[in-house]
């Protein structure tokens, strides 16, 4: 990345904050966009990483051989920028990562953690260069880019006495060294007011046979959920699309302003799963159905290619942090069960959650609702998301927003966007369920039915197709004689 582009107002904010504040050093997240088409970056804000569950801050100078608890945060004094030699920084890697991980889910299509940001002295920044670059990692780790060949993530550092900024990118090679920052190029523009705003509201019905020959060694049902969600992106990166409406020239830019509605059209594909199959291979049907709103923002410059891109990205991605969110509950409720807080009933614990079921050897019929998704004024006229859970209100919005992006809550929920009408869900039933609901006579009681059961349905289904038959040839003999008639009077 040659050049890095900062939102001059955000970044203005965040100078005048830093200024104000008595810590002699600040950690905290990068929110911006890298187009690989401009071979540019862009920065639209920096959040601190809050203070973690104990109080501590996330990141602490320590100064000679003192413990580091004792020298956590702390004050901008002469003597402490005298004494550097003896000082060293330390960053609670984990804390960050994780706060990346979170925030990563509010964020839409076209904004990304692209880096960390550092707020300390010159001399430190220069001695920490390895730890730093060992925090960048772990975030982009945590916080990761689908689908993006960009290896580097960006390091600012905000030097004071005086104020300075400086930008680099650092390399995301499995050996981390002082040696894997470059410099770039870093200046203040306007980036904000350049965004196009691309919406769509995509629905989807994907219906997957569960398979009785993988009980052996079958995954978890979150695990196969993933599944499902990577092949579907595969097949949403083929599909074309429409803007407002028409058929685009995707190389081209997007001369209009205002929001951009979107539409997919999906393909066909001849997928491995929708081959015919014995009713022994197969126990059941996965339904996976839903309405997704997804927005991207793009800057003018870049083509409607990567604009169609990232809304597919954030289509994708909503997925997946759909699924975390149920699954980080899902394992917040066992801890509770394991330490012995968790409820029970009748002295027997709670059953074993949805996704971590085993969908081949379970043989009762599941269903998950997702959390859906909410969208929150940010910065100028753009919004990040959040999901909230269908026994949530909106208040929860206000806690994520303040904890997570260091913004102030909304106190004004008709700001809130909620046009997600159809939740997304995911159930299981068994296969004549779903392939034949209207004939109820036809459908076996359970997936565990007898042989007596089964020659019954056989039977009256061959009943049927004999009653059809004979119907069939009547219809045919009347016809020709009625053909015959008509020819002979004709000749005659």
């Amino acid at each position: 990345m040659v050049t890095v582009i900062g939102e001059e107002i955000r970044l203005t904010s965040v100078e005048d904050r830093l200024n104000k504040s008595s810590l002699s050093c600040q950690v905290g997240l990068v929110i911006g966009k890298i187009s690989t088409s401009l071979d540019r970056g862009f920065v639209f804000d920096l959040v601190p990483t809050p203070v973690n569950d104990a109080g501590e801050p996330a990141s602490w100078i320590v100064e000679g051989k003192e413990d580091s608890n004792k020298k956590k945060g702390g004050s901008k004094s002469k003597s402490q920028s005298q004494s550097n030699s003896l000082s060293s920084l330390l960053v609670d890697k984990d804390w960050v990562a994780e706060h990346a991980r979170q925030v990563s889910r509010m964020l839409v299509g076209g904004m990304k953690v692209v880096g960390i940001y550092i707020s300390v002295n010159e001399s430190l920044f220069k001695n920490s260069t390895l730890v730093l670059c060992q925090t960048v990692k772990g975030v982009a780790d945590a916080a990761l880019i689908r689908d993006s060949n960009w290896d580097e993530r960006l390091l600012i550092h905000i030097s004071y006495s005086p104020r300075r900024w400086t930008c680099k990118n650092c390399s995301l090679s499995s050996n981390i060294t002082s040696s894997s920052l470059r410099p770039c190029d870093f200046k203040m523009g306007r980036v904000l007011s350049t965004l196009q705003t691309f919406k769509c509201i995509y629905n989807f019905d994907i219906r997957l046979p569960i398979f009785r020959k993988n009980a052996s060694s079958s995954g978890s049902f979150a695990g196969i959920v993933r599944d499902i969600i990577s092949g579907h992106a595969e097949e949403l990166k083929g599909a074309k699309a429409l803007i407002d409406g028409n058929l685009v020239d995707v190389d081209e830019q997007c001369a209009s302003d205002g929001v951009h509605e979107v539409e997919f059209l999906i393909p066909f594909t001849q997928h491995t799963s929708f081959r015919a199959h014995s009713k022994e291979d197969v126990v059941g049907i996965l339904v996976f159905t839903g309405s997704i709103c997804s927005f991207a923002y793009s800057n003018s410059k870049e083509p409607i290619s990567q604009a169609l891109a990232d809304i597919k990205g954030d289509i994708i991605s909503s997925l997946h942090s759909r699924l975390d969110v149920i699954c980080d509950e899902t394992d917040g409720q066992m801890d509770s069960v394991a330490d012995g807080s968790g409820e029970s009933v009748n002295g027997v614990l709670n059953q074993i959650p949805i996704p971590q079921l085993q969908l081949q050897l379970s043989r009762n019929r599941c269903s998950l609702s997702f959390p859906r998704r909410v969208f929150v004024p940010w910065l100028g006229d753009t919004y990040i998301c959040d999901y909230i859970q269908p026994s949530e209100t909106l208040e929860v919005l206000k806690d994520h927003c303040v904890e997570l992006l260091s913004m102030e809550a909304p106190t004004d929920t008709s700001t809130i966007l909620e046009p997600e009408g159809e939740s997304v869900t995911l159930s299981t039933s068994s296969f004549w369920e779903t392939v034949i609901p209207q004939s109820p006579e036809l459908k076996p009681s359970s997936l565990n039915n007898s042989s007596d059961d089964k020659s019954s349905v056989s039977g009256r289904h061959l009943d049927k197709s004999s009653n059809v038959s004979i119907l069939g040839a009547l219809l045919v003999l009347v016809l020709s004689i009625l053909v015959g008639v008509m020819f002979f009077v004709f000749r005659t």
